[in-house]
Formats: C-alpha cells, sequence, structure tokens
C-alpha cells in the first residue's frame, strides 16, 4: 500500500468525521502537509534546502502546520486538525503515529546533531503537547493533553503532566 493510501486509511480509522476519500483529499490540511512534506523532504535529501524550505513554508501558510523539510515521517501519520504543529528539523515520526493541534517536536537549544524527538509507531500525541529534545516516545505510547515530555516514555505507556510523568503501562497504574 502506497504511503498516500496508507494516509487515508489513518484519517478514515482516527476521525469519525471523515466521510469519504474525496473528503479528506480536498479538505485535510493534515493531508495536505504530509503530502507537500514529502515534496520538501526529497528536496532536502537533493540539497536543494532553499527551495526545501520554500515549499514548507509555503505550506506552512496555508495549513498552519510547520513541518522541517528534514524532518522523516513514516507512512500512515495523521494530523488531527494540524494548527499549530511544529516539527522540527531532526526530528522522526515512525509509522501509524497520530498527531492533534498544537503538537510541538522541537529542540531545547541551538545544538548540533540530533536534537528533536523521535516517536515510535502507533503512538498517539494529545492536544498541545510539548515534547523536547533527543528523546523518545516508545511505540504505542499515549502523551495526555498539554503535557510537556521531557524524558523519554517507555513504549505502551500513559504520560501526563508538567513535566510529563508515566502514569500507566500496558494498561496498568504506575505506582510511585
Amino acid at each position: 500500500m502506497g504511503w498516500m493510501k496508507r494516509a487515508i486509511v489513518a484519517a478514515k480509522r482516527n476521525d469519525p468525521a471523515a466521510r469519504s476519500t474525496l473528503d479528506i483529499v480536498l479538505t485535510y490540511p493534515g493531508f495536505h502537509a504530509l503530502f507537500w512534506h514529502r515534496w520538501s523532504h526529497f528536496l532536502y535529501r537533493h540539497h536543494w534546502y532553499l527551495l526545501a524550505k520554500m515549499n514548507a513554508q509555503f505550506w506552512r501558510f496555508i495549513t498552519g502546520i510547520e513541518i522541517h523539510p528534514g524532518a522523516e515521517i513514516g507512512e500512515g501519520v495523521f494530523i488531527d486538525h494540524g494548527m499549530g504543529v511544529v516539527i522540527g528539523e531532526t526530528a522522526v515520526i515512525e509509522d501509524d503515529v497520530v498527531l492533534f493541534h498544537g503538537v510541538t517536536l522541537g529542540g531545547t537549544g541551538k545544538h548540533t546533531g540530533k536534537r528533536h524527538p523521535t516517536v515510535k509507531k502507533g503512538a498517539m500525541l494529545s492536544t498541545n503537547v510539548q515534547i523536547l529534545g533527543p528523546i523518545t516516545i516508545g511505540e504505542n505510547a499515549k502523551i495526555g493533553a498539554s503535557a510537556v515530555v521531557l524524558q523519554d516514555v517507555p513504549a505502551n505507556a500513559t504520560a501526563v503532566g508538567i513535566p510529563a510523568k508515566v502514569v500507566r503501562i500496558n494498561g496498568k497504574k504506575v505506582t510511585e
């Protein structure tokens, strides 16, 4: 299955308001941002940095979703609503991740090298989540709304709060 078909399937799976494929293709800003990010990322990988950034900025203006051309994004990713989403240059988002509006995958300063988060397969990042630095969000992890994540979150965990703390792993409460 191609990445575009997986993006449409992801939208239908994650958004009960999705009425049809045409609806998604024509009206979903997350779909548009991911579609055009593929082109920006291609240009970036081929060292056409200015064109890559110009394309990314144009689509940021149109969709309200800022994705640096260097970010690596897998298939089946779904960005719901999307306004205010920011994805940094060295961020990695694996397959089947769900992001809601206001999510930031950001850095913590002027470091070089890997400085943005890695989000593993199947993770879900709720509204206004801020994930900062070169940390990893594990497979199928869930991050609660408005959490500020400053350290790794293990697979199958739920993290909430400021700063975020793991409150469940594999569906069971974590006791401190």
